[in-house]
This record gives C-alpha cells, sequence and structure tokens, in this order.
C-alpha cells in the first residue's frame, strides 16, 4: 500500500513539474505590449492630418518581428517596423486614415508578430470627420450675391 501511494505522489509531483516546464517555454519568447490600444481623433475637420501613432514595447526574452499589418478597409493604412525589436526595446505602428470621408471613425488595424502572447493584436482608431466648409458667396447691402 505505501509503494502505490508514494507512486501516485511521485507521479503528480513529476505531473506538475511538466506543467511548470511547459508554462515556462509558453512564457519565453517575444511579447507585444500597447501603450494604447484605440486612438480617438475626436470631431475633426475634413481634410485634417489623419495621422496616429501606435507605441508599443517588447516586453519579451527574444526580438519581436512584426510580418504584417493590415487595416480594416483601403481608407486606414498602417506603417510598421520592418525590423527586428530588440527585448525591452519600443517601436511604432503610424496609421493613416482618410480624412476626406465624412462622418464616423469606427476602424481596426490589425498586427501580425511572432509575439506569444498576442500573435494577431487588433487596434483600432475612431472618432468623427465633419463634412468639408462650403464656401458662400459675399453678398452686397440688399443682400444680393456681390459681383467681385
Amino acid at each position: 500500500m505505501k509503494k502505490i501511494i508514494l507512486s501516485l505522489v511521485l507521479a503528480f509531483v513529476a505531473m506538475v513539474g511538466m506543467n511548470k516546464a511547459a508554462a515556462q517555454v509558453v512564457e519565453s519568447g517575444a511579447k507585444i505590449e500597447f501603450s494604447k490600444e484605440t486612438h480617438d481623433y475626436g470631431t475633426i475637420k475634413n481634410g485634417a492630418n489623419g495621422e496616429c501613432v501606435f507605441e508599443f514595447k517588447n516586453t519579451g526574452d527574444a526580438p519581436l518581428l512584426i510580418s504584417n499589418s493590415r487595416g480594416s478597409c483601403g481608407c486606414t493604412v498602417p506603417e510598421w517596423p520592418k525590423e527586428p525589436i530588440a527585448p525591452g526595446a519600443t517601436g511604432t505602428i503610424k496609421v493613416k486614415y482618410d480624412t476626406m470621408r465624412t462622418g464616423a471613425i469606427n476602424k481596426s488595424v490589425t498586427i501580425s508578430s511572432n509575439a506569444v502572447n498576442e500573435p494577431e493584436k487588433v487596434i483600432y482608431i475612431k472618432g468623427s470627420v465633419l463634412a468639408p466648409e462650403t464656401v458662400t458667396p459675399p453678398v452686397n447691402e440688399s443682400g444680393a450675391p456681390s459681383n467681385h
């Protein structure tokens, strides 16, 4: 009976040890952490600068490689670093939104990388673009359009 109990205890300890080792393997590698996951433009003018920057850090122990970054539509264009980001180093993803489109902004950018914590990370942009301003012709004192 003692041998069976001792065998069960040893098997349990061995399984716990293997689970810890497996967990450590999963935790090692590149990790991506963003300082913000959503950029809010607020309400902006039609044709305004639609660029924003997302800063991230490689909090892992291996170089971070971003293989792709794609916007949810053609109006959202991301730029990402092509070189590896060393452990502890930071990088940026620049996103340009076409502000010639009037109305609500609610878009996403999907980042593909070798990060063990989030190999496919989604960041967001939101806000609203005002309609283009219309120019009204000057009027004279009688209220009629002016000829000059």
